[in-house]
């Protein structure tokens, strides 16, 4: 029997530790979550008492700065009662109480995210597309920002890749999200015809621009990265590697259409990256093959005959996202069929 006032070894204090951390914040991130969601519960109620009252008894926007200066007197100047803050709260309840599916993916996120979604996303189905994206992959305030400003909702429902069939199903949902179908890199200055070490050169010369229209989570290894097979050297453009996928990022830059041949030749090297660079704990390598342009017809033909995890996107140098994406969105149906497998895992608020 051990001495009550002995000194455990370093190595089982340390076990012990960690396992008394790991409850600590466990329990910490579970009481967070339960107060979100009874703050999230309180701001719907407050907003539909304002609503409904403001409808049946015909009051007017003044009401609202009324109560905005008396509950701040009751409950503190930071207390949340600002009258935008009142606004936000009656345009939620307006906005979500004929949604149902919305109302307790709302309650995942804090606040500050779900004002961002109802202020710049425009319908039902793109409100859910960032409502899901946020809780399940766990953007910030400032992620989300970005990627409703890249169109992500767009993008990522028009992206042509083979994960379906080559990755699995957890997987998958994840490396769709990471693949844009259209890249921006208006911070480029180039002119309108480059070249593909142009093109390189500069995506390198404005590397942390790169990264963050790539998306989250995307980290730079390498350009021109070498791989050596059967006595040949053979160059990946850009390497890349995906924090949360724990996958290596291969990506061919092509300044013309994209040709079938260019799958062949990303189904080489990431099977060269699987065999000869990944390591234990990673999973394997993803490629994108990025083009000025694409027929999708062609990509689908040919991405229909690899085992590899490749995605085919198109990149320009303007802003504006190409008008024909409007056209090519799936219908309604479509759209919500592809959202309702996003099951919410423990994720931040």
């Amino acid at each position: 029997m051990a001495e009550a006032n002995s000194i455990p070894s370093e190595s089982h204090y340390g076990s012990f530790l960690s396992t008394l951390k790991s409850r600590i914040h466990s329990a910490q991130f579970k009481a967070l979550r339960a107060v979100n969601k009874e703050l999230i519960a309180l701001y719907w109620d407050l907003g539909k008492l304002i609503e409904e009252r403001q409808i049946a008894d015909g009051w007017g926007k003044g009401v609202v700065e009324k109560l905005s200066r008396d509950l701040r007197a009751e409950f503190g100047e930071k207390s949340g009662y600002s009258v935008r803050n009142l606004w936000y709260m009656r345009i939620f309840y307006r906005e979500y109480k004929d949604m149902p599916i919305l109302q307790p993916l709302a309650a995942e996120l804090a606040w500050t995210k779900n004002t961002l979604i109802l202020d710049r996303c425009q319908n039902a189905q793109e409100r859910e597309f960032y409502l899901r994206a946020t809780a399940r992959f766990g953007w910030t305030r400032r992620v989300l920002d970005h990627q409703i400003d890249g169109k992500t909702f767009e993008k990522y429902l028009l992206n042509q890749t083979s994960f379906d069939t080559a990755l699995s199903k957890a997987v998958a949902s994840q490396a769709k999200l990471a693949v844009k179908d259209h890249y921006t890199f208006a911070f480029l200055e180039l002119a309108e015809a480059h070249e593909e070490r142009e093109l390189e050169a500069a995506l390198l010369g404005k590397v942390r621009n790169f990264l963050l229209e790539m998306g989250p989570h995307y980290t730079f290894v390498g350009n021109q990265y070498r791989l050596t097979v059967g006595g040949s050297d053979f160059f990946i453009d850009l390497l890349l590697y995906h924090r949360v996928l724990k996958s290596l990022i291969a990506i061919e830059l092509k300044v013309g259409e994209f040709q079938p041949e260019y799958k062949g030749k990303m189904d080489f090297y990431l099977f060269a990256l699987n065999e000869q660079v990944k390591v234990d704990g990673e999973n394997d390598a993803i490629g994108i093959i990025v083009c000025k342009s694409k027929n999708r017809t062609v990509v689908e033909y040919a991405l229909k005959t690899t085992t590899m995890p490749i995605g085919v996107s198109t990149y320009g140098t303007s802003s504006r996202l190409p008008e024909a994406y409007r056209k090519l969105l799936p219908t309604e149906q479509e759209i919500a069929e592809r959202l309702k497998d996003w099951h919410l895992p423990d994720t931040e608020c």
